[in-house]
């Protein structure tokens, strides 16, 4: 069900829904599952989060229509929250990036927000968060009593994904047995992870990374360095509300691999799914391929948006080939013949 309590468009957010994944492994050796955070109105589990950071300052009128409202993101969270201050009147100012996919862009200006683009990355990281997150304060510096929700570090965040995770254990009658969550700001998955645990569940945590992200990397370690193209998952600063516990295992996937899983995931399953989403399927493919899940099991990948915002990129064959080459091979077998070996990465 969706959320309750919400008027108009925005009580649509919530009540995604969970889909079985037949065609995605050549083996059926499990269940497997697909929550499918695109069908949010703003287009991505970051809806969830957007709604859960603002919805107490406006009805407590402490947001009143038009304040200012201050955001650095990689596109998502944006999208989330441009369409709740368009919704309640109120002036949105958001931080981006280069890796910013056009149609995120589009969308927030279509709301009305107004978007600034940091093209330049951090001169000691060549990481754009940094930068971002600099321009943030500036502006907050620039705008007295213009609010920051600082998704980075505010714990109405992983708390809305409670209620994910309920909605999850609603449709399956009982808890899986693997849950697959990307992470950046480490929202979804805390929030899932912390309500488990909560409850008692026995269900496996499986955090996805990105290859080169500082997430899972203890503050004395190097961070490998791998640049990184598509946004969604993977953060170059640890946010505040990492908690490395809240994941039982953890798997690192490279960009390469996403395309892959995508592509395949679209070519078998017939879900158009985000670069994240299939960051989850790459995951998936790896400890199924390493038999570190025993068969039988049950799990559910978390689909955080969907691939029409990628078809300049993902799902664009000129953009794959420059970036990563011919491999299309890699995801055209049908689902009856085993997976073709994913290339390793430069």
């Amino acid at each position: 069900m969706a959320l309750s309590g919400l008027t108009g468009i925005l009580s649509t957010i919530g009540g995604t829904p969970l889909v079985e994944l037949t065609r995605l492994l050549p083996e059926p050796k499990y269940r497997i599952f697909a929550k499918l955070e695109r069908f949010n109105p703003g287009g991505s589990i970051k809806d969830r989060t957007a709604l859960n950071m603002l919805r107490g300052r406006i009805e407590s009128g402490a947001l009143p229509p038009g304040s200012i409202v201050v955001e650095s993101s990689s596109g998502n969270l944006a999208v989330g929250l441009a369409q709740i201050c368009r919704y309640h009147g109120l002036r949105f100012i958001c931080v981006v990036d280069a890796k910013t996919t056009a149609q995120n862009l589009e969308i927030m200006r279509a709301y009305g927000t107004e978007v600034e683009v940091v093209t330049e990355g951090d001169p000691a990281t060549g990481e754009f968060l940094p930068v971002r997150l600099r321009r943030v304060r500036e502006l907050l510096a620039e705008l007295p009593g213009a609010y920051w929700p600082n998704q980075y570090a505010n714990p109405l965040n992983p708390r809305a994904h409670g209620q994910t995770m309920s909605e999850i254990l609603r449709t399956l009658d009982g808890p899986p047995d693997y849950l697959f969550c990307t992470t950046s700001t480490f929202g979804t998955l805390r929030g899932c992870s912390d309500h488990a645990r909560a409850n008692g569940l026995p269900t496996t945590i499986v955090g996805v990374d990105a290859l080169g992200s500082a997430i899972f990397v203890e503050p004395d370690e190097p961070v490998p360095p791998v640049r990184r193209l598509i946004p969604g998952h993977g953060a170059s600063v640890r946010s505040a509300l990492v908690d490395t516990s809240a994941a039982d295992t953890v798997v690192h996937v490279t960009d390469q691999e996403c395309v892959v899983a995508c592509r395949r995931l679209v070519t078998r399953e017939a879900i158009l799914a985000g670069g994240s989403s299939g960051a989850t399927v790459a995951a998936l493919e790896r400890l199924t391929a390493d038999d570190a899940i025993p068969p039988g099991s049950s799990c559910v990948l978390i689909f955080p948006d969907g691939g029409d915002r990628y078809l300049g990129t993902i799902y664009n064959d000129e953009w794959v080939t420059a970036h990563f080459g011919e491999i299309s091979h890699l995801w055209k077998a049908p689902p009856w013949e085993p997976s073709a070996p994913l290339v390793e990465q430069t």
